[in-house]
């Protein structure tokens, strides 16, 4: 008698295959769905006329406090000095209670509505409609929860149809192969990746330059980077601790320091090389605060730059002092500029008239452009190397201080004669200045590496920052 078990049709072994199409047919019904919400979006058009507007709201609320173009302008748009794009949209628009805005000096009454530019952002700004003509006042925004209207409409027997297709086209390639359904899945699910890309990496740039814009504006977070270095400057009984990194917020600073370094109460450790102190904990936030003649010396000698924000939204600052040398910033080139960019433009605030010089790299990179406050030298005169000092190994010079005498960049992988000229300024022996690669560059005591998605990561710091545009 024959056997009636068959072990190749048990329910066991259909399963895989059902999870397999069951996944593809989520994934290419979610195609469908990113296809037919930008129809949908295409066919929302009348919302086009929404505006970005801010309201002034009753200094009651604000502690008494009135509102001005110019603090409008820093809320919004993170520039109090672009007041004039605001007067210059809102000038002689009538306002509900009859007034409106004829000089930049006047007094703004609760209740106005004032259009922004398309690029304001934060809390403050609000959706309105522009129901008038060219120059005429927006309406009201919309009241919380409420949202504007719009029709899509998809026939019925073209969705049957369509899903149709796809459960025939699912069965046939379950039936093909196991194989070609899980490839088709994973092809579905990069296409639905690609379809959302260009509008996250906008995002990120809108971010990014964002942070510029803030970095640009804030020097109190650099007055309390520097009021923190001295509390580890030398004193009569200890020696300095060199502090490599600091993090700045509203609660506290956090400092990197070296993992044979030590740092004393409110001081607390987070790890091997990082110390964390609140705020609260010490006066180091005191403005005009006398840290004596040993630490100014020491803090004179810091280049302290932001390098980016944490995950947070928080700066971390480096000092560029403690380089010795070199610094090679790699990875997608373009955020490796910015990355440069960013630091020409945080030493010419804090370090202004330092000379700069920019060398052309081997892959011929486009030169980096140098700020106006700083100083740039067509040609530096290369001094003859000097042997350097016995015993000064790779980890020995990566720790030791090095002052930001001048700089040199490049553009590039430096080549043959870059190369030479880099080693001659940078190196053991040398003339003592700093040097900025946006590329590799052999004996670079810093590496950092960069990505596409505007991304630095800091190894010696173990630090992931978002990098200014």
């Amino acid at each position: 008698m024959s056997s009636s078990t068959d072990h190749g049709s048990g329910p066991g072994s259909a399963t895989p295959a059902v999870r397999t199409l069951l996944r593809a047919l989520v994934a290419l019904l979610a195609a469908c769905l990113v296809a037919l919400g930008g129809a949908a979006a295409a066919h929302a058009a009348p919302d086009d006329d929404l505006i970005k507007v801010f309201v002034v709201p009753d200094p009651a609320r604000t502690g008494g406090q009135l509102a001005t173009l110019q603090s409008i302008a820093g809320a919004t748009l993170g520039d109090a000095s672009r007041s004039g794009e605001i007067f210059a949209l809102n000038r002689g628009q009538a306002q509900k209670d009859g007034g409106a805005l004829n000089s930049p000096d006047d007094q703004l009454h609760p209740g106005w509505i004032l259009r922004l530019p398309q690029d304001a952002s934060g809390p403050d700004v609000q959706l309105a409609r522009d129901t008038g003509a060219q120059g005429g006042a927006a309406s009201a925004p919309p009241a919380s929860g409420q949202r504007s209207s719009a029709t899509f409409t998809f026939p019925l027997a073209a969705a049957v149809a369509v899903l149709g297709t796809i459960l025939l086209a699912l069965i046939t390639a379950g039936i093909v192969g196991r194989r070609k359904v899980r490839t088709a899945y994973a092809a579905v699910r990069r296409a639905v990746r690609r379809l959302g890309e260009p509008m996250r990496r906008r995002r990120r740039l809108t971010q990014r330059q964002a942070t510029g814009r803030r970095f640009a504006t804030d020097a109190d977070s650099v007055r309390r980077a520097y009021g923190t270095l001295g509390e580890f400057a030398p004193t009569r009984q200890q020696p300095e601790r060199p502090v490599h990194a600091l993090r700045v917020d509203g609660t506290g600073v956090t400092v990197w320091l070296t993992a044979a370094d030590t740092a004393d109460a409110p001081w607390t450790n987070l790890d091997g090389t990082r110390w964390r102190r609140p705020a609260a904990a010490t006066g180091w936030l005191t403005r005009g605060e006398d840290t004596g003649a040993t630490s100014q010396a020491s803090i004179g000698a810091a280049c302290l730059v932001r390098a980016g924000t944490d995950a947070d939204g928080e700066p971390v600052f480096v000092d560029l002092s403690r380089l010795d040398g070199v610094l090679s910033v790699s990875g997608d080139r373009a955020v490796a500029r910015d990355v440069v960019q960013n630091l020409l433009a945080e030493i010419a605030r804090t370090r202004p008239d330092t000379p700069v010089t920019v060398l052309r790299g081997a892959d011929g990179a486009l030169p980096v452009a140098v700020p106006t406050g700083l100083r740039q030298l067509p040609r530096v005169d290369t001094p003859a190397p000097a042997a350097p000092a016995e015993g000064r190994g790779t980890v020995r010079a990566g720790a030791s201080r090095r002052p930001v005498r001048g700089l040199v960049v490049v553009a590039g992988t430096p080549d043959g004669p870059a190369a030479a000229e880099l080693a001659a300024l940078c190196g053991p022996g040398g003339a003592g200045w700093t040097g900025l690669v946006c590329g590799e560059a052999n004996g670079a005591h810093w590496r950092w590496h960069t990505d596409a998605d505007g991304h630095l990561d800091i190894p010696v710091l173990d630090v992931r920052l978002t990098v200014p545009a």
